[in-house]
């Protein structure tokens, strides 16, 4: 096995079983910085029974993955990971660690980084490589989301970050590309989880996370009220799509935090992204801003979220809603 001390790691994530898609936008997040590194690339797969599944990254650019299958990670309990991942970085020294913005990134990699005292910026929305240091560049929001700032970890390394999920789209799979597999067996002295796994409950929901949705339908503070948001869920249904919000439709009560899109919020690239009522702060434009077509309802000529949006259409939301569903259920009848 070849061990080089520059590598760049990404930290991909299981779900039943099964690896999660965000693993692959985060191996093109680190293609990039390992080429202009001129370093190997290498995913770090955790968890039971996927030793069969790590060569699905290598199309997707992996140079190498790290799989640690054991029969104790059948379920996901942080400091087994967070114990796993520390002992992993001991022995091989990687350079940078990238990890998604999800629960399972932002509950590991916090704890990993005060176990090996090693520096995290969280949220990034681009990495470079400075060219005269060879540092990592981590830019993220700040005030607000104001501004952006450029971060560099101090001390020792891996540099470590959180990117947001859906902030990159995963690279075009390239299925003739082979890489190294490295089965590695946790430490004989690794201290057992000290948490129990009770179960879990998914959140009953319109369509798919939003985060994996191709059309996604989200309102805000012109919805007025929450039976009049309760009507983007009948627009999802026509549509297949998901239902989204801004922060203050949240802070009102009218939607879940799930739902939340912008920098508070979720990152999300969907197909076709419907606004009603929403005016379009920043926070939330940054947010959405990849979707492929942008469509905005707003009575203000001047809303901000008109200046991105593909389609503008100014009315008052809830009546063009109203005739949005029924001309749908007309052409479905």
């Amino acid at each position: 096995m070849n061990v080089n001390k520059n590598e760049v790691w990404t930290l991909a994530e299981v779900r039943n079983k099964d690896i999660h898609p965000v693993s692959r936008e985060l191996l093109a997040w680190g293609r990039e910085l390992a080429d202009s590194m001129g370093a190997p690339l290498a995913s770090v797969l955790i968890g039971c029974g996927i030793s069969s599944k790590a060569e699905e990254l290598f199309p997707y650019g992996a140079d190498k993955v790290y799989v640690i299958d054991d029969p104790s990670l059948e379920y996901f309990l942080c400091d087994s990971q967070v114990n796993i991942l520390e002992d992993l970085v001991n022995r091989f020294s990687p350079s940078i660690l990238i990890a998604s913005a999800t629960t399972q990134g932002r509950t590991v990699m916090p704890m990993l980084s005060a176990r090996i005292s090693c520096g995290l910026t969280a949220d990034c929305t681009e990495l470079s490589i400075d060219p005269g240091s060879g540092k990592l560049i981590q830019t993220r929001p700040a005030i607000g989301g104001n501004v952006m700032a450029d971060i560099k970890t101090r001390g020792r390394d891996p540099q470590m970050c959180t990117v947001r999920p859906k902030s990159k789209r995963p690279l075009c799979p390239d299925i003739s590309r082979k890489g190294e597999l490295i089965n590695v067996s946790p430490s004989a002295n690794l201290p057992a989880s000290a948490l129990t796994y009770l179960g879990f409950t998914p959140e009953t929901s319109i369509g798919l996370p939003i985060q994996e949705a191709e059309i996604i339908i989200s309102g805000g503070k012109g919805m007025k009220n929450s039976k009049n948001f309760a009507k983007l869920e009948e627009l999802a249904r026509l549509l297949g799509g998901t239902v989204g919000a801004s922060r203050m439709a949240v802070d009102l009560g009218w939607a879940p935090y799930s739902a939340q899109v912008g920098l508070s919020g979720k990152s999300v690239t969907p197909r076709i992204y419907l606004a009603f009522g929403i005016s379009g702060a920043v926070q939330h434009i940054a947010g959405m801003s990849g979707a492929e077509t942008i469509i905005a309802v707003n009575h203000d000529p001047e809303a901000p979220i008109f200046r991105v949006a593909d389609l503008s259409i100014q009315g008052d939301a809830l009546e063009i809603l109203d005739g949005l569903i029924d001309s749908l259920k007309k052409r479905q009848q």
